[in-house]
């Protein structure tokens, strides 16, 4: 062991695996060991370039250490370096450990490989980052870029051809979790002005998961007695819920409420009559809703609709105690 100050440890690990973390890995501490005990990487390079490897070889001052992962001792960082070590005929060379996870030293090796030395193929770079989609899905297209060094909309893209999940929210590079959907941020921002109008825009952009500019605008538009949500989003929610629609069976509202209607056991009972009477409420189609939520005065909608969620949540509570009761009966 060398008692010159090396490169990463443990207790570096998530500054270094974080999208959001800027920073270089720290010094602590180097090994020499022997090159016989180091193994292949999973490198996010697809080819060695020899004129490189004989650049290394013929430099006469020492080389960084190369970042091994201490679990499986693959090489994380420093391939070249090591292979010209060989070429050199060391026996040993001077490595520094990482003792997180294999897809974090993966992480690790992107962020490294792009940062310096020989630069990664952009052919390299988009395939390491539909890896880091696989890993870290919930990681933001800007953070995966920072990491690998394309842009953000090359990430968005292979996002869509990617088959992860895509996650609710997402980790930006400030640190905090986002939401994926902006009109879900732009829904909590108005539902927190509506309950204190004078909360400050930081206080609402944190609390809502948006951009300070985004929570100014949902301001704005509630005081203009305008929708919080723009209308360039209205067709993308139309879409998401049409899909969400088309994901369930279809029911005939009106028929089951009918054959339920003459049903002797509910049509006698007074509990049996009041149920009734609550499911046959208002069952209009989709149009028929945008009609009505067209038509509500403006300085009325944060009240209507909080009264629409609360109802809503009410018939989920409900529809949960039936179920729990179905369960027991079976």
């Amino acid at each position: 062991m060398t008692g010159r100050p090396g490169f990463l440890t443990g207790e570096t690990m998530e500054t270094v695996t974080n999208p959001h973390s800027r920073s270089s890995p720290t010094a602590d501490q180097t090994y020499e060991i022997s090159i016989s005990r180091l193994l292949p990487g999973d490198s996010p390079r697809t080819a060695q370039s020899t004129a490189h490897i004989q650049a290394l070889a013929a430099v006469q001052v020492p080389l960084p250490p190369i970042i091994v992962h201490r679990a499986s001792m693959r090489v994380i960082d420093g391939v070249h370096r090591l292979v010209a070590a060989q070429l050199r005929g060391d026996e040993t060379i001077e490595v520094t450990f990482f003792d997180g996870d294999e897809r974090d030293a993966f992480v690790l090796a992107v962020r490294l490989n792009s940062a310096h030395g020989l630069p990664l193929t952009l052919a390299d770079r988009k395939a390491a980052a539909q890896r880091v989609i696989g890993y870290h899905p919930d990681w933001s297209d800007r953070s995966i870029a920072a990491v690998v060094g394309i842009s953000d909309k090359t990430v968005a893209a292979l996002r869509r051809r990617s088959d992860a999940a895509p996650p609710f929210e997402r980790l930006g590079r400030d640190g905090h979790y986002h939401p994926r959907d902006r009109v879900d941020g732009r829904l909590r921002a108005s539902e927190l002005l509506a309950q204190n109008p004078h909360a400050s825009i930081s206080e609402v952009a944190r609390a809502a998961g948006i951009s300070a500019t985004t929570a100014k605008d949902v301001r704005g538009r509630m005081r203009r007695g305008e929708n919080p949500v723009p209308n360039r989003h209205h067709a993308r929610v139309a879409a998401v819920r049409r899909a969400a629609r088309a994901e369930r069976p279809t029911v005939d509202r009106s028929a089951v409420v009918q054959r339920l209607r003459s049903d002797p056991s509910l049509r006698y009972s007074e509990t049996g009559r009041t149920l009734l009477r609550r499911l046959n409420g208002p069952g209009a189609d989709p149009a028929e809703w945008e009609l009505l939520a067209r038509n509500i005065p403006g300085h009325c909608i944060q009240a209507i609709a909080e009264l629409a969620r609360m109802c809503a949540e009410d018939w989920q509570r409900f529809a949960a105690v039936v179920d729990s009761r179905s369960a027991t009966i079976r």
